[in-house]
C-alpha cells in the first residue's frame, strides 16, 4: 500500500519505512514504536498506524485497508497487554480536505452515532470555530487544528461575527480593539490601526494576532464545555450563531445538522439561508466600504 508520509513514498505491509530527513538513511516505524514514541514525549492524543485511502476509493481496496489497520491496532494494544479492543478513544479522520460541507456534518453525524458515548470522540483537523460548536453538537469532543495561527499569519483575526481582516486599509484609522468584547492582553492593548500597520511590515503583527486567536479559541472552548455541564447548550448554539448570523442567514448545512442534532434553532434561521462563505464576505465587506 502507499503511504504519505513527511519524507517520501513506500510501499509498505506491516510497517511504515521512511527515509530520514537528517541523513537519508532508511528508518522503520512499527505499530508498536509508533505508540511508543508518542508516550515518550508525551502527546495528548495519541493515534494508531492508519492505512489511508482515498474517499474516492472503492471496491475491496477498501476493506484491506480496514482489516490492516485493525490488526495494526491489535498490535498496538498488545504491547500494553489488552486483549480487547476497548480503546480509549476514537478518532475520526479523512476530514476538512475540502470537501463540500454537506457531506462533512453527516460524515461526522454517522461516525458518532456508532461509537461508544463514555469515550472522547476526536475529529481530526476541525479548526474553524463554526465547524467546531456544529461537531460538538453531533457528539464531538475533541480537536485539533493550524487554523487560529495561520490565520493569523495573514493578519486575520477570529470574532464573535466571523472574521476580522486587519490587512484592509478601512482598519488603517481604526481605533477600536480588535474585539471589544474580549477581554485578551492584544484586546486591552492594542488598537486595529495598530496591528494594521504591524501585520502588512513586522511579524509582530501576527504574533499578535495568533495570540489573540488562540485566547478566543480556548474562551470558545471553555463556553461550550461549561454550557454543556450546565446544561445549557441549545441556548449557547443559538448565542453563538446569532452573533455570527445577526441577519439570521445561517448555512443550510448548519440548520440540516442541528435538526439532526435535536437542536432546535429556528429563533435564528432566515427562511433562504447563504453559505458561510457569502457570510463572511458581507461581514468583511464592512470594513472596506
Amino acid at each position: 500500500m502507499e503511504i504519505m508520509t513527511p519524507f517520501k513514498f513506500f510501499r509498505v505491509v506491516f510497517s511504515l519505512s521512511l527515509q530520514s530527513p537528517v541523513d537519508g538513511k532508511p528508518m522503520l516505524l512499527t505499530p508498536e514504536e509508533s505508540i511508543q514514541i508518542q508516550n515518550r514525549i508525551g502527546a495528548d492524543i495519541i493515534m494508531a498506524l492508519d492505512d489511508v485511502v482515498k474517499t474516492t476509493t472503492k471496491g475491496p481496496r477498501i476493506e484491506e485497508a480496514m482489516y490492516r489497520t485493525l490488526r495494526w491496532i491489535d498490535r498496538d494494544l498488545c504491547v500494553k497487554g489488552l486483549v480487547e479492543r476497548n480503546l480509549p478513544g476514537y478518532a475520526i479522520g479523512g476530514l476538512a480536505g475540502g470537501e463540500d460541507k454537506d457531506s462533512f456534518w453527516r460524515v461526522v453525524a454517522q461516525c458518532t452515532a456508532s461509537l461508544p458515548e463514555d469515550k472522547p470522540r476526536y475529529v481530526m483537523g476541525v479548526g474553524y470555530p463554526l465547524d467546531i460548536v456544529v461537531c460538538s453538537a453531533l457528539g464531538a469532543d475533541m480537536y485539533d487544528c493550524v487554523y487560529p495561527t495561520r490565520t493569523a499569519r495573514f493578519g486575520t483575526a477570529l470574532v464573535p461575527e466571523g472574521v476580522l481582516k486587519l490587512k484592509h486599509k478601512a482598519m488603517a484609522d481604526d481605533i477600536r480593539p480588535v474585539d471589544p468584547t474580549c477581554e485578551c492582553m492584544v484586546c486591552k492593548n492594542y488598537t486595529r490601526a495598530y496591528i494594521h500597520c504591524l501585520v502588512t511590515k513586522d511579524a509582530m503583527g501576527s504574533q499578535l494576532l495568533s495570540y489573540h486567536n488562540l485566547y478566543y479559541m480556548l474562551k470558545l472552548s471553555r463556553d461550550l464545555h461549561s454550557s454543556i455541564v450546565r446544561g445549557q447548550f441549545p441556548q449557547f448554539v443559538c448565542q453563538f450563531l446569532q452573533k455570527m448570523f445577526p441577519e439570521g442567514d445561517v448555512p443550510e448545512w448548519v440548520c440540516n445538522a442541528m435538526e439532526v442534532a435535536g437542536i432546535d434553532i429556528s429563533s435564528c434561521c432566515a427562511p433562504f439561508p447563504m453559505s458561510h462563505d457569502e457570510h463572511q464576505t458581507i461581514y468583511e465587506s464592512k470594513w472596506v466600504a
